[in-house]
């Protein structure tokens, strides 16, 4: 990148870096930064620095949290008997959004793609087995893992290996429903989220 000075072109390479971030972005990213008061740029710098330091994984459920165990696992008024299963931490946001899910949570931090190198020893899914314990769990039971991992092959290969593990145990392990968004028109949804609809259609 020689038409920038060497500081702007090394800020540059660093912004893409970052997921979703290409060259463009990335340049327009720089000359944001570049066009900021020192104060703000210090703020963002802060920021910055403070999330390395103070965020940690929850020991439970793995969960980025500045408190450990999170705000989930530490309640006292989360139904203790449900564990949704995600791929990400912004997942877990997406749920708590609907208001409607009252249970604890599982983060694996990934979702299983031979592709890129990830296998089940890269999730950090071996600490949700011993939370089925009641011993390990305010001596409540585990009566349902959902497992709510992305409608994408890596997602289903996913959800299915977890669903043969837990199959042994014989804790009750549902899928999250998928198919037609609401809102949505016939004639532009693909076939994929039609057969999911129709396989996940019910009597009204």
């Amino acid at each position: 990148m020689l038409e920038y000075s060497e500081p702007v072109a090394k800020l540059i390479d660093e912004f893409k870096r970052l997921p979703g971030i290409g060259n463009k972005s990335a340049q327009r990213m720089a000359f944001h930064i570049l066009r900021l008061p020192e104060e703000k740029v210090n703020n963002l710098v802060g920021a910055l620095q403070e999330v390395k330091e103070k965020i940690v994984f929850c020991s439970v459920c793995n969960n980025l949290t500045d408190t450990d165990p999170c705000m989930f696992c530490s309640s006292t008024t989360r139904d203790r008997t449900q564990i949704c299963v995600v791929e990400e931490p912004y997942n877990l946001v997406a749920i708590e959004k609907t208001r409607s899910y009252k249970g604890l949570y599982h983060i694996l931090h990934g979702s299983l793609s031979p592709i890129r190198g990830i296998g089940p020893d890269e999730l950090m899914l071996a600490n949700l087995f011993p939370r089925l314990s009641p011993e390990n769990n305010d001596d409540t039971e585990v009566k349902e893992v959902i497992i709510a991992t992305n409608p994408t092959t890596e997602g289903e290969a996913t959800a299915n290996y977890i669903a043969r593990l837990l199959k042994p145990l014989g804790v009750r392990t549902t899928r999250i429903a998928m198919g037609m968004p609401v809102g949505s028109d016939l004639e532009f949804v693909d076939e994929v989220t039609m057969d999911k609809a129709l396989a996940n259609r019910h009597e009204i």
